[in-house]
């Protein structure tokens, strides 16, 4: 192990255990030395006020150090900032220029949120093709919300022919790990019957799941309990209670 390499790993260590000071401490040291990894760290903890008063132009700094030495988690931080206009004016062409080069190096999440980008047409033009290509990418990778997105442009035909079987086959990829929206949507597709056999017991579980996951699903509870038999609703009860979450 490199003394850069063991350092960081005091540095996370630090992190971990909520030791700011020493994390922030460690970090500059080797962002100073310019190590990208450190410096990336260093933005997140100033970004969010670990350790050190926020500051977002300092977060914006460090970021841009590390993502010019090509650092894809500083490149994906660097356009949520300019997304979200945080230390910077709001710019969608920034925001997807840099997530589009941690996109290529393969980062989920900015994968995830290209396709986002594409889909709502934020710095640039609407294009379903292009949103699905990089909601795909990141599907493919375990990205639950990519799953939930691409479940949804399946259900509604976007960018793709509408198939029921494929938009149940995502959302519940993106359910199974606790993903709330997910959830709700596979709950409508059992309540309805699309793609699946109408089964108002599963419904009314992914629907509890995704109230437990802060969603206000009360609509589609009240619905389906005028549909249901008190010991339909017990036996939906008893699977949410046992549900666990699943690996991407």
């Amino acid at each position: 192990m490199t003394t850069h390499a063991a350092d960081l790993s005091v540095g996370y260590e630090a992190y971990q255990r909520g030791d700011y000071a020493t994390a922030l401490r460690i970090f500059r040291q080797l962002a100073d030395q310019g190590n990208a990894s450190a410096q990336a760290n260093l933005g997140w903890m100033y970004q969010n006020g670990l350790g050190v008063t926020q500051d977002y132009a300092a977060a914006l700094r460090w970021y841009h150090k590390a993502a010019d030495q090509g650092y894809a988690v500083a490149q994906y931080n660097l356009g949520f900032m300019y997304e979200e206009g945080k230390g910077v004016t709001q710019d969608y062409g920034e925001a997807l220029r840099w997530y589009r080069k941690a996109a290529d190096q393969g980062n989920a999440v900015a994968q995830h949120n290209l396709g986002v980008m594409y889909a709502n047409g934020r710095g640039v033009t609407q294009d379903y093709g292009e949103a699905l290509r990089w909601y795909r990418k990141a599907a493919d990778q375990g990205d639950a919300d990519a799953q939930s997105n691409l479940g949804f442009m399946y259900a509604n035909g976007q960018g793709v022919t509408q198939d029921y079987g494929e938009a149940l086959r995502w959302y519940r990829k993106a359910a199974d790990q606790g993903e709330a929206l997910a959830q709700n949507n596979l709950g409508v597709m059992y309540e309805y019957g699309q793609g699946v056999t109408q089964d108002y017991v599963q419904a009314h579980m992914w629907s509890n799941l995704a109230a437990a996951g802060g969603l206000n699903v009360g609509a589609l509870r009240d619905r389906l309990a005028k549909q249901m038999t008190p010991a339909q609703i017990a036996e939906a009860r008893r699977l949410t209670r046992e549900w666990k979450p699943k690996g991407k």
